[in-house]
């Protein structure tokens, strides 16, 4: 209930009347039963935007803290990530990656739509990363079809490091549903995991006009910020020999 209250009566009209997010291939949502939304990660505002657009519910899956809080702001925070369509991760598996596609399985299960970052984390550059498998695992799992998502502009509206940047206006584009029953009982098979989610990416990319680089987005994190100290060691010891070069006796 607290769901619907905040995406038609509170936070989902301010969110239109600030943004004015538009949005495309909405027909492509199905209006009932089950089915799996995979979107790109550009910011952490991207789960407001993709579900504000369309009339079903989006649940995503969450970190436990956010709900296991005490106290009155865990009260409150509790119940707005519950309100907002987010469920704790169940970690009783012993990976928050198994306890994630446990969730997404249980809810799926039930008919419901569930959102999916398959980069796993927000590009920290505007670029596409590869995918993980745990979405054609799910999919295959459960039975259901994929519908690939691009959310645009929302790495304007908040982009990577900071609360706010520019005002924009954000877009949504839906894909085509993405039927992977051909793979049935294949779900143990990486080789065909990965071709799923490869395919999905794509179609991601396609969508979203995005630069793809195939290398998992927290692997290029730590190399761009590995090539940050390079260069910040190198640029300080010219900068040490200029010094030295100046006072240094003849």
């Amino acid at each position: 209930m607290f769901y619907w209250f905040l995406r038609f009566l509170a936070l989902g009209p301010l969110i239109k009347l600030i943004f004015r997010p538009w949005a495309e291939g909405t027909e492509n949502v199905p209006k009932e039963g089950a089915a799996i939304l995979a979107s790109n990660h550009l910011s952490y505002s991207d789960w407001l935007f993709m579900p504000v657009v369309i009339p079903r519910r989006v649940t995503f899956v969450a970190k436990a803290e956010y709900f296991e809080t005490p106290g009155v702001k865990g009260w409150f925070q509790k119940t707005f990530f519950s309100g907002a369509g987010q469920v704790p991760i169940d970690r009783s598996s012993g990976s928050a990656a198994a306890g994630a596609i446990a969730a997404q399985l249980k809810l799926l299960n039930q008919g419901e739509i569930c959102g999916i970052y398959p980069e796993g984390t927000r590009s920290h550059d505007g670029k596409l990363y590869r995918g993980r498998t745990g979405v054609a695992r799910i999919a295959l799992e459960a039975g259901v079809p994929v519908i690939p998502v691009a959310v645009i502009n929302s790495d304007v509206i908040a982009p990577p490091g900071k609360v706010f940047g520019t005002l924009a206006r954000p877009g949504v584009r839906f894909g085509k549903p993405l039927d992977f029953s051909r793979y049935e009982g294949l779900q143990d098979d990486r080789y065909i995991l990965r071709a799923i989610t490869d395919e999905i990416m794509y179609e991601i990319m396609r969508l979203s006009g995005q630069e793809y680089v195939d290398l998992y987005a927290q692997d290029a994190k730590k190399r761009d910020r590995d090539a940050e100290r390079e260069s910040a060691r190198v640029a300080a010891r010219a900068e040490a020999d200029e010094v030295w070069d100046e006072i240094k006796p003849d």
